[in-house]
């Protein structure tokens, strides 16, 4: 839906612009002649331009806590920016994306069709996914009682996403909204901890060396309030269940493909697929045994945006 996916991107860019007045704070499509935003081929391509940012640098992975911290400002940025937007006018581009109930029925069709025979070696990993669907669907159960705002979410908040000045390293604006989408700032928040405070690459197979940091989640979590004091008091009381569910929705949605026989997520080596969804549950099992702690470095970093 290309249409309705440069929509979002159209009204998400123009909204970011109109709410700073730093030129290089927000991306800039760049229109076609008849004032569209992308231009269609003959054969059917699609084509943007944005104006290029100037005298920034975009980062792989942090080099310092300072980038970490930059990226969290950058996406805490982005929500409090955004928060004044009607989240209900995009297009969910997606279906379902962090609909994790669905993704949760999805993975039991597959583990009852078990279609390459491989569940039979992955039972403890079921187990794991299983024993923890009952508050798969807590945060949405919480949006639909209207204890959650619902927000624009950008779904990739990684620092490959984030633009950085040249010079001080300050973060200047996220990039790739090809995935903005109506959704709660928590997913948001979780993804950041899912794939920023691991301490791991996401298809370790040493499951010795995959923990959380509480480090970087402080560093994070204090970026984000910082940058998003208008986030309500429940979004901080549930950032932690934020980093949970993201990771254990990324869990099932790797072990799914493995036993589906690996159609969604490349694979470069047999059983990656299931060498991440493994990570991804030992992350999980990681924050549940660090739970207290992630609860007290939130509020104590809400107590600081606040006093």
């Amino acid at each position: 839906d290309v249409d309705g996916l440069m929509e979002n991107v159209a009204a998400v860019t123009n909204f970011l612009a109109s709410q700073t007045d730093d030129p290089r704070g927000a991306m800039h499509l760049v229109p076609t002649r008849e004032g569209k935003s992308y231009w269609k081929d003959e054969s059917g391509g699609c084509w943007r331009m944005y104006e290029f940012v100037e005298d920034s640098i975009c980062l792989q992975s942090p080099e310092s806590d300072q980038d970490f911290y930059e990226s969290a400002i950058a996406f805490g940025r982005f929500q409090q920016q955004m928060a004044s937007f009607d989240a209900a006018t995009l297009h969910e581009t997606i279906p379902n994306f962090h609909n994790t109930p669905e993704r949760y029925r999805q993975f039991r069709e597959t583990v009852a069709a078990d279609p390459m025979g491989r569940c039979k070696d992955v039972k403890n990993e079921i187990k794991f996914a299983l024993a923890r669907e009952a508050e798969a669907g807590s945060l949405r159960s919480m949006q639909e009682r209207g204890e959650l705002p619902l927000r624009v979410t950008h779904n990739d908040t990684k620092l490959n996403n984030v633009m950085l000045d040249a010079v001080t390293r300050r973060a200047l604006c996220v990039i790739d909204l090809d995935t903005d989408m109506p959704g709660l700032s928590l997913y948001d928040f979780g993804d950041s901890i899912r794939f920023g405070a691991a301490t791991a690459l996401e298809d370790e197979r040493d499951l010795s060396k995959m923990e959380m940091s509480l480090h970087l989640f402080r560093i994070y979590t204090r970026g984000f309030l910082t940058a998003c004091p208008g986030l309500t008091a429940a979004e901080k009381a549930m950032l932690p269940m934020g980093a949970k569910l993201m990771t254990l929705e990324c869990g099932i949605r790797f072990l799914k493909d493995h036993l589906d026989g690996d159609r969604y997520f490349s694979i470069h080596r047999p059983g990656q697929n299931l060498d991440r969804a493994r990570t991804q549950f030992r992350l999980v099992a990681d924050m549940e045994e660090k739970w207290d702690e992630m609860a007290s470095i939130v509020a104590e970093e809400a107590k600081k945006t606040t006093s």
